[in-house]
Formats: C-alpha cells, sequence, structure tokens
C-alpha cells in the first residue's frame, strides 16, 4: 500500500485541525441572535468589499494606462473625485481597433478557460446565486472576474465597476455560508449583502449600496432581512475604500444643482419618459445582441475580440464610448457641455448604449450599472442642451438635468427606484434633487413595465426559491425537522478509517453519512461515492465534506427543502445544538408533509377563515396529462399549490407540463370543493394517500390558511 505524500498529509492534518474549530463556531453562529450574527458577518462581507473595490480600481487603473495610455496614447478623462482630469486628444487613434480588440481576446480566453461562468456582467451573476445556489459561487470567480474585467474595461471596452465588486464580496458571502454552515436563508442573505457591500464601496455610496443589496433581486419586491446586514457592510466596505481612495463623490459635490421652481417638474416629467425610452433602447440592445451573439458558431473565446475591434473603430468617432466613461459625464454637472459639439452630445447615449452592448454582450466582463449612469447623464445633459436657447425657467446650468436622467434611466431598468436615487444622490453630494427625481423615476418605471436589465431578477418573493416552500404549501414552515427526522442508522468519527465506515455505509444501504468530532458534535458528512475512491486506512476526517449543510431540528420543513434544493443533495443531517439527532431526506420531508395534511393541522395564521387541501394523483389516462398549470381551468375560489413527482417537489408555475403520476394539492375555499372535485374525478386513480375510493379526490380541511397565488 503506498504512503501518502507529505503536501497530502499536511492538507489532511489541516483539515483535522479545522475539523476540531469549526464545529463550535458554527453552532455559536447558528445560536446568535439575528442582529448580533449579522453584525459580525456583516463587517466580514464588508471588509472584503472593501479591499475587493480596491484592488479591483487599482487593476483598472494599470490596465488602462497600459492598453490605452501606453498603446493608444489615450488618457481617458476622470470624474472630480477622481483627479477630474479633461478630456485630452487619442495620439494613435487607428490603434483603437486593434488595442480594444486584444483586450476582449485577452479577457475572453481567461474567462473561459478558467471560469466561463464569469462572463458578461458580474451583478446579475450574483442575482442568479441568489436565487439558485448561494453556495455554489466558486472561490475563483472573483479572482477571475477582477482580472478579465480590468483588460476589458482597461482596453476601452464599455463596462462598469459594479459587476466585478459585486461578484468579489458576493462570492465570500458564499464562501462563508459553505465554511460556516450557513443556513438556506442565511446564505443568501449573505450573498445579497455581498451584492449591495461591493457596489456601495466601489461607488462611495453606502446608504444607496445597502439598499440596493435588497431591491435589486426583484422587481416589485424587497428582501428585508438583507437590509440590516447590508448597511453594516456597506459602511464598513465604503469606510476601507475610502481610507485608501478618498471619501469625496465621485463626480464632487454639485451642491449649485437644486431645486426651487415647481413650473420645472413639466420638464422633469418630459426627462423620465425620455429615460424609459431610452433605457427600454438599452435593455432591448443589449440582450439582443447578448442573444445574437450566443447564436455565432464560431469559439466563444473569439466573441469579445471581434466585438471589441467594433467597439475600437466606434471609439475612433466618438471616445466617449470607450471605457467607463465618467470622465466624460463630468462634463454634464457643468456648462462646460456647452464646449462639446452638439452631435457628439447627442450621439454619445446611443454610442455608450451600443459599445456595452457589444462589450458585454459578447461575453466580454464587466457591469451594465456604470453605463446606464452614462447613458443617462449624458441624456439629461444633451436635453438641457436643446432645450437652453429656446424654454423658459431651465437651470442655469446641465447639472439638475442630467443628475434626475441618471437616476431616472437606470432607477427604472433596474426596477431599484430608491437605491439608484440614493446612490446618484450620494455620488453627486447633492439630495436636493429627489423631489423631482421621483417624477421622472414614476414616468420611466411606467415606460419601461417589466423589462429589466438583470435577467435574473424576478417579480416578487413568490417567485424565488428563498421562499417558494413558504409561498406554495404554507404548511411546510408549520413542522418543524425535528418532528420528520429519520434515526441514524450510520454514523462516523473524524479518526476512523474510511474502509470500515464503507462497509458499514453499503451494509445499512445509505448513501453517506454524518461525521463527529471527538466531543460528538456534528463536523461534516461523508459521501458513499467518496469513500469509494479513498484509501480505506484514510482517516474520514480528511475526506469528509464539511460545507455540506445541516439543519437545526426546530427549524421549519420549507428551509430544510430550501437548503436541499440550493446544495444540490437529497439528504441533511439534523442538529440540536450541535448535537447530531437525526438525518432527513426529502422522501421523509413529503411523508411529514403529507402526514400533516391527513392530520388536519392548524397551526397556521392567515385573513382567511377556512379553508380546504383537496389532493389527487393524476392518472396517466388524465386528460390533464400533458396540460400545463396556466391550461387547467381551474375553479374561480381555488388554486394549485404544489406538484409532487416522486420524491421530487415542484413549485406549480405557469409553464409547469403536469405528467401522469403526479400528485396535486389544491387549495380551495369550501364553495369550490365540489367544481375542484369535479375537474380532479378522472385525475385520481389511487384508495390511499390522501384520497377515498377510486376516482374521487378527498379534500383536507385547514383552517386558516390563506389561498396562494401561483
Amino acid at each position: 500500500m503506498s504512503r501518502p505524500s507529505p503536501r497530502t498529509a499536511d492538507l489532511a492534518l489541516l483539515r483535522l485541525r479545522a475539523a476540531a474549530w469549526l464545529p463550535g463556531l458554527r453552532r455559536r453562529i447558528r445560536a446568535a441572535p439575528y442582529l448580533r450574527k449579522w453584525v459580525v458577518l456583516g463587517a466580514l462581507i464588508g471588509v472584503v468589499a472593501g479591499v475587493g473595490a480596491i484592488v479591483f480600481f487599482t487593476s483598472l487603473q494599470l490596465g488602462t494606462r497600459f492598453f490605452l495610455g501606453l498603446i493608444a496614447g489615450y488618457n481617458p478623462p476622470t470624474p472630480a473625485g477622481e483627479g477630474n482630469a479633461s478630456i485630452t486628444a487619442i495620439a494613435r487613434p487607428w490603434l483603437l481597433p486593434a488595442v480594444v480588440g486584444l483586450g476582449g481576446l485577452i479577457s475572453g480566453w481567461i474567462v473561459y478557460r478558467f471560469a466561463p461562468e464569469a462572463e458578461g456582467h458580474g451583478t446579475d451573476a450574483a442575482i442568479a446565486a441568489y436565487h439558485h445556489g448561494p453556495r455554489r459561487i466558486r472561490a475563483r470567480i472573483p479572482l477571475i472576474k477582477i482580472v478579465a474585467s480590468a483588460i476589458t474595461i482597461g482596453s476601452g471596452g464599455s463596462g462598469g465597476r459594479e459587476g466585478p465588486t459585486a461578484q468579489i464580496s458576493a462570492g465570500f458571502g458564499s464562501f462563508l455560508a459553505r465554511l460556516l454552515d450557513l443556513d438556506a436563508r442565511d446564505a443568501r442573505i449573505a450573498v445579497a449583502v455581498g451584492i449591495g457591500s461591493g457596489i456601495g464601496s466601489i461607488f462611495r455610496a453606502p446608504l444607496g449600496g445597502a439598499v440596493l443589496g435588497a431591491e435589486i433581486l426583484y422587481r416589485d419586491d424587497v428582501e428585508a432581512e438583507a437590509l440590516v446586514p447590508s448597511f453594516i457592510a456597506s459602511i464598513v466596505g465604503y469606510s476601507i475604500y475610502g481610507s485608501v481612495e478618498g471619501f469625496a463623490p465621485i463626480f464632487g459635490f454639485q451642491t449649485h444643482a437644486t431645486f426651487t421652481n415647481p413650473g420645472q417638474l413639466l420638464y422633469y416629467a418630459g426627462i423620465g419618459i425620455a429615460a424609459g425610452l431610452v433605457g427600454l433602447l438599452y435593455v432591448r440592445s443589449f440582450y439582443g445582441l447578448t442573444h445574437w451573439f450566443r447564436g455565432w458558431t464560431i469559439p466563444r473565446t473569439l466573441r469579445p475580440a471581434i466585438a471589441g475591434v467594433a467597439v475600437g473603430t466606434l471609439g475612433m468617432l466618438l471616445p466617449g464610448a470607450l471605457g467607463t466613461g465618467y470622465g466624460w459625464l463630468q462634463t454634464g454637472f457643468s456648462t462646460a457641455v456647452l464646449g462639446l459639439p452638439l452631435w457628439v452630445l447627442l450621439l454619445l447615449p446611443f454610442a455608450k448604449i451600443l459599445a456595452t452592448s457589444l462589450s458585454i454582450g459578447s461575453g466580454g466582463s464587466g457591469g451594465v450599472f456604470g453605463p446606464g449612469m452614462v447613458i443617462g447623464g449624458l441624456l439629461g445633459a444633451a436635453i438641457w442642451r436643446l432645450l437652453q436657447p429656446i424654454a423658459p425657467g431651465l437651470p442655469l446650468d446641465p447639472a439638475p438635468f442630467t443628475i434626475v436622467a441618471m437616476m431616472a434611466l437606470f432607477g427604472s431598468i433596474a426596477h431599484a427606484p430608491l437605491a439608484v436615487m440614493l446612490m446618484v444622490a450620494e455620488m453627486t453630494g447633492n439630495l436636493s434633487m429627489l423631489a423631482p427625481a421621483m417624477v421622472a423615476v414614476g414616468l420611466a418605471t411606467f415606460v419601461v413595465g417589466d423589462a429589466s436589465i438583470y435577467e435574473s431578477q424576478l417579480r416578487d418573493r413568490t417567485e424565488s426559491p428563498a421562499h417558494q416552500y413558504r409561498t406554495a404549501m404554507p404548511l411546510m414552515a408549520s413542522i418543524s425537522a425535528g418532528n420528520a427526522l429519520r434515526a441514524l442508522r450510520c454514523v462516523a468519527s473524524t479518526d476512523e478509517p474510511a474502509g470500515r465506515v464503507l462497509e458499514r455505509a453499503k451494509l445499512t444501504g445509505v448513501p453517506g453519512a454524518p461525521v463527529l468530532d471527538a466531543n460528538g458534535q456534528i463536523a461534516g458528512i461523508v459521501s458513499l461515492a467518496t469513500l469509494q475512491k479513498t484509501n480505506p486506512a484514510t482517516a474520514v476526517g480528511a475526506v469528509m465534506d464539511t460545507a455540506h449543510p445541516s439543519v437545526g431540528s426546530d427549524a421549519g420543513l420549507d428551509r430544510a427543502l430550501e437548503a436541499m434544493s440550493d446544495a444540490g443533495v437529497n439528504w441533511l443531517p439534523v442538529v440540536d445544538g450541535g448535537r447530531l439527532v437525526g438525518v432527513l431526506s426529502v422522501r421523509d420531508v413529503m411523508s411529514a408533509y403529507r402526514r400533516a395534511l391527513k392530520g388536519n393541522t392548524r397551526v397556521l395564521r392567515g385573513p382567511s377563515p377556512g379553508g380546504t387541501i383537496v389532493e389527487a394523483d393524476l392518472a396517466p389516462q388524465s386528460p390533464l396529462v400533458g396540460s400545463r398549470v396556466a391550461e387547467v381551468p381551474w375553479p374561480r375560489d381555488a388554486v394549485l399549490v404544489a406538484v409532487q413527482r416522486g420524491d421530487a417537489l415542484i413549485v406549480p408555475r405557469g409553464d409547469v407540463v403536469l405528467a401522469g403520476g403526479d400528485r396535486l394539492s389544491v387549495f380551495a375555499t369550501p364553495a369550490a370543493v365540489p367544481d375542484v372535485q369535479a375537474l380532479l374525478a378522472r385525475a385520481d386513480t389511487s384508495s390511499d394517500g390522501g384520497t377515498g375510493a377510486a376516482g374521487e379526490a378527498v379534500p383536507h380541511q385547514v383552517d386558516g390558511v390563506p389561498p396562494v397565488a401561483v
């Protein structure tokens, strides 16, 4: 038998040492009250957000100096809070297509070689991680995002800084969730906090960034649980970033921009409508080109390079379309905008839309928030420039129009009006424009409708996996994991040989085993597949999975299903104060749920005075088989709340296709029960498990359960 190498032995020793202190730390984190827990975790995420923002900003400066400065002879203008460098001529403009194309080629190779999921705008990826897998952001993603984005934007590609910084801190939040075995809800909060603190730090807008982390996840909702942790993390991140890069607003203190004339609201209403229309163009152009690029048959690594050549060519005519564009936006806060040719000012917002859609839509790395600010601000300045000679009662300079248009355009397409208004106010040091901005943002949002610059945004919490089990089946939250767990059949200890545990796992027929430390505390789990690949003499503690989630015995089954769904597993250890008390599988959850329905559980609260759960199994010959949920003629006062397909629980969205063998759970008012039974009469062929005789759908009364809109 071969002996393990010294490096393998050292790694095994480190894992054992970590296994010794991690359980206690996890236990303390789980037991800590909400505020005490998030003061600590929020501060940790904030530190990483601040440091990550510094690293990325420095990398971006180096990339810009090398690609645009050294090769093309172009020093892009900078905003007031970052040096206020003025607009200068390009020494070698003919090199721009080659420079931007080269940056796209290098960035594309890095992304698709090491982390394909790092392509595009990072904020959307972080939102998707929040909803569909907060523990799954790979540790390499932030590093790849920093390098690829610094090269993409530094070489002249159009993109924003917020995408990389959001993924840096969101990635750290995901790492914390795995390290500390945070439950599914806390893991999601950690990712949301990372999004807000990263963006708040890089834009020196901690208040707006904190609100953004909670608001940007949904089109019509807010994740309230993330607000307090986001404030903590954003303030810490801003303090660290500001201590190195300065605390002045990015665009300087625009305190001269004030709102004192209510008659100007007509102008701001027009800005809102214009911002909504241009924002809609931005969204449709961005995703239109993104989907067009995805249809290309050439290697993905080459697409950003080809798009870069196009962006560089555009930059020869309109240099303001290159890079972040913040220095060009700075001119929109003063009468210096009069020094730009009118045609340049009118074309720049649309050139920025095209450049961003090409740079990021092709697979380049960067954000879409920053370009949205530039597009909106330049649009506002252009409107002021057009009206200035002819319209009465106009502000003396374009700053008020620029500020309001920034808020209106991106606040509407991001569906985060409050956060964006606060962020722009912090970025300009001006709160006095919030009143007219509310008019403009409201109208812009009306124009934009449901369109969003973030594809991963969901409408509200009822659509999110973070809340799906609670909203689709309210009864789930009332059943604790301790009441549904299964007795232990196979348990291992950290110092036990893998071979012995493998024999026991095979004998008991389990897919894995919880692992206990010397103090009897849960230290991790080891799967059957891992045991089969491990040297039989190796201690289990050296190969166990410390990131596998567990669930507290007092947690609701909705949180247990959340954790299993996020981690992609079908069983969890159940702990009580750090002590292992059993295991819980998807089958156990559904069995407990069905028992609760049969037992006429009456522990939920809601405004409805009473309700009935009607269950039925779909026979293969049922006329409902093959129909989409939205196509079924459900009675008016009834709603489908759950579809169980084998061991899988399916949230019954409108596009779910019903299959033979599905068990349907329908909530109905007492008056609607006969109609539901008539609809499902031919669907049910079983005579057990919550149903009566063959062909009969049997109701279960659940008082106080409110109807749920699915």
